[in-house]
């Protein structure tokens, strides 16, 4: 039961964050939402501050191992960057309440602990960083400006959070997919060199 009953109180958080803005979320909505009193929400949420903190962590943490493995295992920066973007516009079409207030929250945290989220992000990004710099210091990406790119990118896939649709008229796969590929023109991309292409200079 106390499980469930947090489960209630963490997505009834999840909503009225997203959609109200944690300033604009009160604890009696959080409790009206949860199903639970006033003055027993506190046993299952701590602080409000707990609750948000919470939510940014744990989509944090995901972002940032995945994209981790992801670096740990792929050498081509191209495909590396592919994988990059079909992850994070796969995470902000499954979550975008959760990465909205990744977003949009990050303001709203003690001192204390939007250091701690700040540095989840920072490496999250940094693994887009180190790929882009590395495809360029390989010859196989070509842009003047890797730090303003690696933002357009990361704001370009982040917007799917915003608008993305599963009745729309891509499949979610497809739609991330074409996010890689509009991510890769950007980046000005040399095709990799084919099988034949390889062996024939070996």
């Amino acid at each position: 039961m106390a499980v469930d009953t947090r489960e209630r109180v963490h997505e009834a958080a999840v909503e009225l964050f997203a959609t109200r803005g944690f300033h604009g979320t009160g604890i009696r909505d959080l409790a009206r939402a949860s199903g639970v009193s006033t003055a027993s929400l506190y046993h299952y949420m701590g602080a409000k501050e707990d609750l948000l903190a919470g939510i940014m962590r744990t989509c944090l943490r995901d972002l940032l191992d995945a994209a981790t493995a992801v670096a740990d295992t792929v050498a081509d920066p191209r495909e590396r960057i592919r994988r990059l973007v079909t992850g994070h516009v796969d995470a902000h079409a499954r979550m975008p309440r959760e990465t909205r207030i990744v977003d949009h929250e990050l303001h709203a945290l003690p001192p204390e602990v939007r250091d701690e989220v700040v540095s989840l992000r920072d490496g999250y990004e940094r693994v887009w960083s180190d790929t882009i710099a590395e495809g360029v210091e390989a010859g196989v990406f070509r842009t003047a400006h890797p730090h303003v790119t690696r933002i357009a990118l990361l704001q370009m896939c982040t917007g799917v959070a915003h608008w993305y649709s599963a009745g729309g008229s891509l499949s979610l796969g497809d739609l991330a997919g074409a996010h890689a590929d509009i991510a890769l023109r950007v980046l000005g991309a040399c095709p990799a060199p084919s099988a034949e292409g390889r062996s024939g200079g070996e």
